[in-house]
């Protein structure tokens, strides 16, 4: 089978790049920059831009299923960026699945799109999409969810989205590495009571999502159609976690802890601050991150499992190890 993933070069793409190829696809690595480590591995490299719908149109002939992993992340920037890349895009992207006659289309979204500020506790895959959003990415990446899920069915495309949550791995050039960093400046606060459970994902699992999903996808599966929730069978405290991995690490523990509401309001000073001041970069705190950070977020797997086999690639403590080996190997 042949394969396109957008975002090929980012953290969660390389993977399923590596994924699609360990189980035989022939996989077409849309990219932004050049990506030798993806020729290596055996994909074919082609420059790849959302807005360019002659682009994916190219890459997408004769392909058989489509990954749109492609995203613009973060917490911060103007509505009309992140429409463009994520709304926008999402739709080129679609576009060109209905005029190459693409047959799957598989969604990588997030679970922040359902998420509404208040506690989810094993949570499924029916919780509603909020009425207001803190931030463009979710509002974004839910626009372009809807979109995914509403082409299911049409010209024989089947669809479904995948929501992992927190991923990290040994090559994350993302989450855990900057906790540390913040926490290695003495810059990293915990915010809240320390008692709210959360999903996680290791970067395999994630990977091996896509390709359970998609290998069986067709526009009457179970899973066509639907989101679902994406993340090791296990939630962990997450303070708790990521203490743990800032000890293995050499790394020094928070000492300054701040409530959820004081959070909150210093990321609302925060966001007023930048937005006035038009500073670059992302403010330290804002009320989305705030959130995020003293809430429960943990979801059931049941559901994947049930639709399309989802099972953990490997084990939380693995990937953990893993990723802890590869820290320390880097400091």
């Amino acid at each position: 089978m042949r394969a396109v993933v957008t975002g090929a070069s980012g953290f969660l793409g390389r993977h399923i790049v590596a994924e699609l190829l360990a189980d035989g696809f022939q996989v077409v690595a849309g990219t932004r920059r050049a990506a030798p480590e993806l020729e290596a591995l055996g994909a074919r490299v082609t420059p790849l831009e959302l807005s360019d719908r002659d682009a994916l149109r190219n890459a997408f002939k004769n392909a058989d299923v489509v990954f749109h992993v492609a995203a613009k992340t973060g917490v911060w920037g103007t509505r009309a960026s992140y429409v463009e890349s994520n709304v926008t895009g999402t739709e080129n992207v679609i576009a060109a699945c209905e005029q190459r006659k693409v047959r799957r289309l598989v969604f990588t979204s997030s679970p922040s799109v359902v998420f509404d500020g208040t506690d989810h506790l094993d949570a499924s895959n029916d919780l509603p999409y909020p009425v207001s959003y803190l931030c463009e990415y979710p509002r974004t990446k839910a626009l372009a969810e809807q979109l995914v899920l509403a082409a299911n069915g049409r010209w024989g495309l089947a669809t479904c989205a995948l929501r992992p949550h927190l991923i990290f791995g040994a090559d994350d050039p993302h989450l855990i590495p900057r906790l540390i960093a913040r926490a290695r400046a003495g810059k990293l606060m915990r915010i809240g009571e320390r008692r709210n459970r959360v999903t996680v994902c290791a970067v395999e699992t994630a990977a091996r999502a896509h390709l359970l999903a998609a290998k069986s996808l067709e526009p009457s599966a179970p899973h066509a159609g639907r989101a679902y929730f994406i993340g090791q069978e296990q939630s962990v405290d997450l303070w708790a976690w990521i203490e743990d991995v800032l000890r293995r690490v050499g790394a020094p523990l928070p000492k300054r802890v701040l409530s959820a509401r004081a959070a909150y309001a210093l990321g609302w000073c925060c966001e007023l601050a930048w937005s006035v001041t038009r500073r670059a970069g992302e403010p330290p705190m804002t009320r989305f991150v705030a959130q995020q950070l003293a809430t429960s977020h943990s979801y059931s797997m049941e559901p994947a499992r049930r639709a399309f086999g989802f099972r953990e690639a490997l084990a939380t403590s693995d990937a953990v190890e893993r990723m802890v080996t590869a820290l320390r190997q880097r400091a």
